[in-house]
């Protein structure tokens, strides 16, 4: 059957240890080169570049050539929340750590999904726009409200502009850290970028970690509790 050998497939692709390594470091939405790729993957590089050609042919990645160099990255947001889930299944069902390190704490509290928030901070975000009726949850459907266009036009995001693009505004990402959604699409991308731009939080170098300034984190916390107003002028 035509559709179990596309899964088929795809899960040969992702089920290589070292092909699975390379595109957990490309949940951080940077590109990176066929060396920095080997090295996240702890093998050569003829066999990362073996492993790249397969990973670009089956549609996972997108290579771009700037200069001499060849920069890798996930072919877009579709192929992120695929990973994400996976990600959640071995966290519920691979084997537990008895004591988790700090990095593993940062990337539970909060970290970036290919472009948007994800972990304790993103799945509260979440939870909290769609309490004050910022979002309306149908079931696996996440669309903007009236009220939320507005306060989201407010908070300093084009609404217009991302309801132009093929990517959906709003979508639900199933986080593998929480086990619940977190928000993706255009909205929870364009709202990462508003945090960091505002300078409530960074992104941890060579990591996928968040850190929220302690101004940040208060201000994010007042925006998950405000009922109306402007909240990132």
């Amino acid at each position: 059957m035509k559709a179990g050998t596309d899964l088929a497939q795809i899960a040969s692709l992702v089920g290589d240890p070292a092909r699975a390594n390379m595109l957990a470091a490309l949940m951080g939405g940077t590109a990176l080169t066929a060396s920095e790729l080997a090295m996240e993957a702890g093998v050569t590089l003829p066999t990362a570049s073996a492993h790249l050609a397969r990973l670009s042919d089956g549609g996972l990645l997108r290579m771009t050539r700037q200069g001499r160099h060849r920069y890798y990255a996930l072919a877009d947001h579709q192929v992120a929340a695929m990973l994400e889930s996976i990600m959640g299944v071995a966290a519920a069902l691979g084997p537990r750590k008895v004591l988790p390190g700090p990095r593993d704490t940062a990337m539970r509290e909060a970290r970036i999904c290919y472009d948007h928030l994800a972990g304790e901070a993103g799945v509260a975000m979440f939870d909290a726009f769609a309490g004050r009726g910022l979002i309306a949850i149908d079931g696996d459907d996440v669309n903007l409200t009236d009220k939320g266009a507005g306060f989201f036009s407010d908070f300093g995001l084009d609404i217009e502009a991302m309801r132009g693009k093929r990517r959906p505004v709003c979508r639900s990402c199933l986080d593998w850290s929480v086990r619940r959604s977190h928000l993706a699409g255009s909205l929870g991308a364009g709202m990462l970028d508003r945090f960091i731009a505002l300078k409530w939080a960074r992104r941890e170098k060579n990591s996928r970690v968040i850190r929220f300034t302690p101004p940040g984190r208060a201000a994010f916390e007042k925006m998950l509790r405000a009922d109306e107003g402007r909240t990132g002028a």
